[in-house]
């Protein structure tokens, strides 16, 4: 007669899943120096290449990394996004394999850690699900993220940098707690290696603006000229000498698309205003006494 078969261990499978996860992800994470107090982490994205969080850099120079060999080297600031709380190092010798990027973006409910190096004692790691996926956000610092990660996940002092990752070891996003206080938020993959790629090239990511301040105003269905669209951005005031004024933007306009993209407030608008349309004339959309109006405008740079 043979043994009755054991029964299965779902959850003694999740924990070990879990645990490789982490130990596949563990050697592209570092601990970053960077500030006086307690250090912060980072993630490996590109050869030489460290991600980290803009707000964890105090300074920019005397830094350094400590890989998971134990390693200490010394690390050349790149660059910083101080709108997106991202920051590049350029680390010489450094000889690590970039991080894995996940195949695909974050779902709400799903399960992830969040996994840091704030202390040279190795990695840590804390048990979340994704909360929420949404944006774009305005943040206290003045930027716009066009999209942003929630996580119940536990933001232990030293996370800001690390990654959240899914079960099987890949970034789903750059964890960071400096877009709003104390509130644990990632920058998904994507979006933080374009930006690791920018500041490779450039230093700083472009921001974009009009010279204009503006309200959210619901546009009444007949006042519409065709568009479904059912608000816009009232404009309050054009700045003399701007880049709306340069273009015949007025005050009274609704303006309801920008480059080919609607803009219902301001949120949207300055997630336009980034990346290669900063220096380049664009087509602007406006209702103006009811008429659908088309405007060019050169989207000017702030310094």
């Amino acid at each position: 007669m043979t043994s009755p078969t054991p029964p299965a261990d779902p959850l003694g499978a999740l924990s070990s899943q879990l645990a490789d996860a982490v130990d596949r992800a563990r050697k592209a994470i570092v601990l970053v120096n960077g500030r006086q107090r307690h250090p912060a982490s980072g993630v490996v994205v590109a050869p030489g290449q460290v991600l980290t969080a803009d707000h964890v850099l105090e300074r920019e120079e005397d830094l350094t990394i400590q890989t998971d060999d134990g390693r200490t080297l010394a690390a050349q600031f790149a660059g910083r996004d101080p709108a997106s709380d991202l920051a590049l190092l350029k680390v010489a010798d450094l000889n690590l394999e970039p991080a894995t990027r996940a195949s695909e973006g974050a779902r709400v409910g799903q399960i992830i850690l969040a996994v840091g190096r704030p202390s040279p004692s190795g990695p840590m790691a804390s048990l979340g699900i994704v909360s929420a996926v949404g944006g774009p956000l305005r943040t206290p610092r003045g930027g716009v993220v066009e999209q942003v990660i929630q996580t119940d996940a536990t933001p232990y002092p030293g996370f800001s940098g690390g990654p959240l990752i899914d079960s099987s070891g890949a970034v789903v996003g750059v964890l960071t707690t400096g877009l709003i206080s104390g509130v644990a938020l990632a920058v998904p993959a994507p979006a933080a290696w374009s930006t690791a790629e920018t500041l490779a090239q450039q230093g700083h990511v472009k921001r974009g603006f009009l010279g204009i301040s503006s309200q959210p105003v619901a546009i009444p269905e007949g006042q519409r000229a065709g568009r479904s669209q059912e608000s816009g951005l009232l404009i309050m005031r054009v700045e003399p000498g701007s880049p709306a004024a340069q273009g015949g933007l007025l005050l009274g306009d609704i303006l309801v698309g920008l480059d080919g993209q609607p803009v219902t407030d301001t949120g949207e608008l300055q997630a336009l205003l980034t990346g290669d349309r900063v220096g380049r004339a664009v087509p602007v959309e406006v209702l103006r006494g009811g008429q659908l109006t088309t405007l060019t405008l050169t989207i000017g740079q702030r310094t």
